[in-house]
């Protein structure tokens, strides 16, 4: 390079954690027109090396050009990211003020993380192999299991690699004419159907034909449960296939995955890529690398799959938008709904978001009319929406949490109609607190202002919230004293009083008993068998689940949800009741749901008795709007945590003392404020509350904030976060 020549400027995300891009020069040799933005590149960091992405080229270094080091090299001939995603992943870093680096690490799987290549070995079954009988080479074992992994379509080496099948079994197979090496095909997936889907309502139909293909489009599907808001899916994701795209799909939880899956697979015959954390590292790769080629028709997952990079998008879909498992509680703190309505219009095409029970943000923006709102009222296939009732649990006597009437119910569900009942405990666990009868001691977490839950199967005491645990005393550790008591309510407890009474087998759904996919879809199975039972759990049940023979839904304990100190309190309570209420006579008429409750007069549960969840949310907005809270004012967290208690509170303040004079005049500080459970495992968490009237000044305000914690001098073990649009303010 010349005197006169300008240096060539690479401004990269990298994967560290601050706020802000970097400025490399170009590779030694390396020339300006062979570097495109979304590009992998390997440059020094300090004394390491790793791996950024490449934003852009720019004329100008954000420092002196004489303290640039040059990148050590380029890792891909073409652009991993396309400029929507470059772009997509600026937003969010900006908007939710999070670390670019670490944005862009969200939508690359670990291996190119790591600096490793796109796989270009793929391995398909040769025309003999696809001939061999059912039940060949099973006495080689790992030569068979290879050849059902392929069976199922052409296969990257490093999947098969993980799967455990060795280089060494490809080799013998591909030595015995069977299977062949080949390039993953770039041809695009085939939008011919696996079976025809049922003939539509007229309201899905409607659904179906208000969507636009040639642009941006926001629509709010609002369905009944059972309403069929998945065929509507289903026949969007068809058109979009024919028009020789791809479609995203999110899901909110792993165990909604196999059963969607398997229905989507049954209706096309293009490939479907499943992306979610219950896969391997060589799983996710695989799939990432199907979607980001475009041989992959449709792509599914959970939260994070919103991230990952289509060859040639054309629809996104959101199932269940309401669900919170769309909001990241940790690390990169982001509502992936919301990324998605973002990327739609950054890719310009339509997104859908449906649920029975909206949240209130997406029926605001429909009342705006920024979404189309569709409406499907009826339900599907015969079912019809159950008859809601509720127990004044006042002087009543209690089971394990179960009143008599409900006990009774029970019965008639399992005796007498020979169907299923489904009970709803959002509490897991034996009992939430372990008491001295003698000295009143209670079994408190020595790291959190938290009870100790006790788990009686595992003879345990433990922290829900820092997962601290401990073996169940048999004496109390204040007075000797050897009565003690266990108070309150559990599904363990609930689980062991029913299978006492009942001859039906009882199975429990909660985190601690369903470990894992398989755990999940053992209990479908049981469902789907239709075999009179009780199925007894926590939300986890209420994830759209399709329960077929579920006559009777039971609330046990509605009254845990009534009250909250959570401004969305009210609203997660209706949406978690309509919700495991919808699992009832999906299939038949005379489904019941009866929710037990010490205060049946409450105008919630008044309005729930009459299906208006409407005029639930009506009224809920009515109660924001005179507050300023979301949707019609913009909310953000700053977060503070530390060992010592007067640390944390001290920053909060001095952040709030260097913000408060250059904030928007619509913007407003409050606090700093303890956390709602002050001390969690051993650190003491504050926050300040920022409300904004505005979108637009919630984002200057963030970027103040930010700043200016960012510039304060702290003590070593205080920590802090911002958290835009949070979704638990406790």
């Amino acid at each position: 390079m010349t005197h006169t020549e300008k240096p060539v400027v690479l401004r990269v995300a990298a994967p560290v954690p601050l706020r802000r891009p970097f400025d490399y020069l170009a590779p030694e040799g390396q020339s300006q027109g062979s570097l495109r933005p979304g590009m992998r590149l390997r440059v020094p960091f300090g004394k390491r090396e790793i791996t950024a992405i490449l934003l852009e080229v720019v004329e100008e270094a954000s420092v002196d050009a004489e303290q640039l080091r040059p990148a050590l090299s380029t890792l891909d001939a073409e652009p991993l990211l396309g400029p929507s995603m470059i772009a997509l992943c600026s937003w969010s870093s900006d908007y939710y003020q999070h670390p670019i680096g670490e944005v862009f690490s969200a939508a690359i799987p670990k291996a190119l993380r790591e600096g490793r290549g796109l796989s270009e070995t793929h391995w398909r079954l040769t025309t003999q192999g696809k001939g061999l009988p059912e039940g060949a080479l099973s006495r080689a074992r790992s030569q068979a299991k290879a050849l059902s992994l392929l069976q199922r379509g052409e296969q990257m080496s490093e999947l098969l690699k993980d799967e455990g099948v060795s280089s060494a079994v490809l080799r013998e197979l591909a030595t015995k004419g069977l299977i062949e090496r080949c390039r993953e095909p770039a041809s695009i997936p085939s939008a011919a159907l696996e079976q025809e889907g049922p003939p539509l309502g007229a309201e899905q139909a409607q659904a179906v034909e208000a969507v636009e293909w040639d642009g941006f489009s926001s629509h709010l599907l609002q369905g009944v449960t059972g309403s069929g808001k998945t065929e509507v899916y289903l026949q969007l994701i068809a058109a979009c296939l024919e028009r020789g795209q791809q479609a995203l799909v999110l899901i909110p939880e792993i165990g909604l995955t196999p059963q969607t899956v398997e229905r989507f697979e049954a209706r096309f015959q293009a490939p479907v890529a499943v992306l979610h954390s219950g896969l391997s590292d060589a799983q996710r790769f695989a799939a990432w690398q199907a979607a980001q080629a475009g041989t992959a028709g449709i792509v599914m997952g959970t939260r994070s799959a919103i991230f990952t990079p289509l060859a040639r998008p054309g629809l996104i879909v959101v199932d269940e938008e309401h669900d919170g498992s769309y909001k990241q509680q940790d690390g990169f703190r982001y509502s992936a709904r919301d990324v998605a309505v973002k990327r739609a219009q950054l890719e310009s095409c339509p997104v859908i978001l449906g649920s029975a029970t909206p949240s209130l943000e997406s029926l605001e923006n429909a009342r705006r009319e920024r979404y189309a709102h569709h409406f499907l009222r009826g339900r599907q296939g015969g079912g019809e929406l159950p008859m809601l009732e509720t127990v004044d649990l006042r002087g009543l006597h209690l089971n394990a949490g179960i009143s008599d009437y409900l006990m009774a119910a029970i019965r008639d569900t399992i005796e007498n109609q020979k169907r299923q009942a489904l009970l709803f405990l959002n509490r897991r666990g034996f009992a939430p607190t372990l008491q001295c009868h003698s000295c009143g001691w209670v079994a408190g977490c020595d790291h959190c202002d938290a009870r100790l839950t006790v788990h009686l199967r595992k003879r345990c005491l433990r922290c829900h919230h820092c997962a601290a645990q401990r073996a169940l005393p048999a004496q109390c550790p204040d007075c000797g004293g050897t009565s003690l008591l266990t108070h309150g309510l559990g599904t363990e407890q609930t689980e062991d009083f029913l299978r006492s009474v009942l001859r039906c087998p009882v199975h429990r759904v909660d985190s601690d008993a369903m470990r894992g996919t398989e755990a999940m879809q053992s209990l479908l199975e049981v469902a789907h068998g239709k075999e009179p039972c009780v199925i007894l759990g926590t939300q986890m049940l209420t994830k759209g689940h399709h329960f077929p023979a579920v006559q009777l839904v039971g609330v046990i304990d509605a009254d845990a949800l009534l009250y909250s100190a959570d401004f969305r309190g009210e609203e997660r309570m209706a949406q978690l009741v309509v919700q495991v209420a919808g699992r009832a006579g999906r299939e038949s008429a005379g489904g019941k749901v009866l929710i037990q409750t010490h205060y049946p007069d409450d105008p919630l549960f008044g309005a729930l008795r009459g299906g208006h969840f409407e005029s639930i949310t009506s009224s809920l907005l009515e109660k924001r709007r005179s507050s300023g809270l979301p949707p019609y004012g913009q909310l953000m967290l700053l977060r503070s945590d530390a060992r010592n208690e007067a640390d944390g509170e001290a920053f909060l303040r001095a952040v709030q003392k260097e913000a408060k004079p250059y904030l928007p005049s619509d913007c407003q500080l409050i606090g700093p404020l303890p956390s709602a459970m002050p001390r969690r495992a051993g650190r003491f968490r504050w926050q300040l509350w920022c409300l904004a009237a505005s979108r637009r000044s919630a984002i200057v305000a963030a970027r103040l904030l930010v700043d200016r914690a960012e510039t304060l001098k702290k003590p070593r073990e205080l920590s802090w976060f911002i958290d835009v649009d949070p979704s638990d303010v406790l």
